[in-house]
């Protein structure tokens, strides 16, 4: 199979796309536009792949999901249009690709920052089916005016209680970026879970 292409404007695309991840992180739960006219090999989303081709770079190792890993399509994509190293480790990843949301691995399994370098922590960018901040459970937090709502799916049965202890752990702690067809939405590890009494 040809190698599919990466973006049709390199330098404008990555740009665009980098604006609307830092937005995202700093503007916690709220979604997003993330356009985007690539066709990369399946199960890379094209959100999945325009980011990775936006943030990844030689010095950020990549760790992808089972159904990514499986894919040699994928696998050649990445490499060529980032640069990045491929991990068959979690804990060593700067970014991990995640096309099935529903089975993510524990947070624990990824880079969470030391105390001295919180900033070496992973970052996951997981491809849900569908993404709305007009329902769903509530967060406060940094970039957060008051509280916001996000409704993400599919997610591990036990999210709520990993959100929890991710912004138990603060400042260390992996950072969540959710895509969605179009889509885009951010979860820092500042933004807090609010409980239903709060919310």
């Amino acid at each position: 199979m040809a190698l599919r292409p990466g973006f049709a404007d390199p330098v404008h695309d990555a740009q665009a796309v980098f604006r609307a991840a830092l937005d995202a992180l700093s503007r916690p739960a709220r979604v997003r536009p993330l356009p985007t006219a690539l066709a990369p090999p399946a199960p890379l989303s094209p959100e999945l792949a325009a980011l990775a081709l936006a943030l990844a770079d030689a010095d950020t190792p990549l760790w992808l999901d089972p159904p990514l890993a499986g894919s040699d399509d994928v696998a050649a994509f990445l490499r060529f249009h980032t640069g990045a190293p491929l991990t068959a480790d979690p804990a060593e990843a700067a970014f991990a690709l995640i096309a099935d949301p529903a089975r993510c691995p524990d947070f624990a399994a990824f880079a969470r920052g030391a105390p001295d370098y919180p900033d070496r922590s992973a970052t996951l960018i997981l491809a849900l089916r569908h993404l709305d901040d007009a329902a769903g459970p509530a967060f406060a937090g940094p970039g957060i005016r008051g509280r916001a709502r996000i409704d993400a799916g599919p997610v591990p049965a036990d999210w709520a209680g990993r959100l929890a202890e991710n912004a138990a752990a603060f400042p260390l702690g992996i950072d969540l970026i959710l895509t969605a067809p179009g889509r885009i939405a951010g979860l820092p590890r500042a933004a807090r879970l609010l409980q239903p009494a709060e919310a």
